[in-house]
């Protein structure tokens, strides 16, 4: 089997790979992640997971490589990393009593043949009606600033949801592992056959 890479430094996205009992590595594409002018949501996700792959790609010839990006899109307009406190508090009231809609796009690349498949999977989160000090306690709680939205799913950010909806509940955490297992075996790996 050739190499298998995960193009991310996302702690979380390596460790919902490891539930696929497939040896890989982890590798940090350096990309610009900027959107380019009139791109939308899905174009932008799309783009950069290929773009993270084929970056990898440069210094790994022989591997199979996995790019993944993801935005969150709240009322038409991507929400990105708060950065800090306030700006946290600005995204989830907005997103108070709202649908967050999250977009992970996933590449996989064959860098030894060029081919590349890739896909992008929605995924859907109901917030309850937030107050303010709830909003609050759970920032500082967790303190999510590096992520998109002002949340952390797979922790306490649970709590602010009213309902999930979507076909794989790995993708609001980065990775949706359904749609990889089906790249995977485009390429001739099936996880549930040992030793290939």
């Amino acid at each position: 089997m050739q190499q298998l890479i995960l193009g991310s430094s996302s702690p979380f996205r390596a460790e919902i790979l490891t539930k696929l009992g497939l040896p890989f590595i982890t590798a940090s594409p350096d990309i610009d992640e900027s959107s380019l002018a009139g791109e939308q949501a899905e174009q932008l996700v799309q783009r950069l997971s290929e773009q993270k792959a084929y970056k990898i790609a440069e210094s790994h010839p022989n591997a199979l490589i996995i790019g993944s990006d993801q935005v969150a899109v709240l009322d038409g307009a991507i929400l990105g990393k708060p950065g800090n406190h306030d700006n946290a508090v600005k995204q989830l009231t907005a997103a108070s009593g709202k649908t967050v809609k999250f977009l992970t796009g996933m590449a996989l690349l064959n860098s030894q043949t060029g081919h590349i498949q890739s896909v992008v999977e929605t995924f859907e989160v109901g917030f309850k009606t937030l107050s303010a000090s709830q909003i609050d306690f759970y920032l500082r709680q967790e303190q999510p600033y590096q992520c998109a939205g002002s949340f952390k799913s797979e922790g306490f950010g649970i709590s602010l949801f009213s309902k999930l909806q979507g076909n794989d509940p790995n993708s609001l955490i980065g990775l949706p592992l359904i749609r990889l297992i089906s790249l995977l075996e485009a390429e001739g790996i099936d996880v549930l056959q040992p030793n290939q």
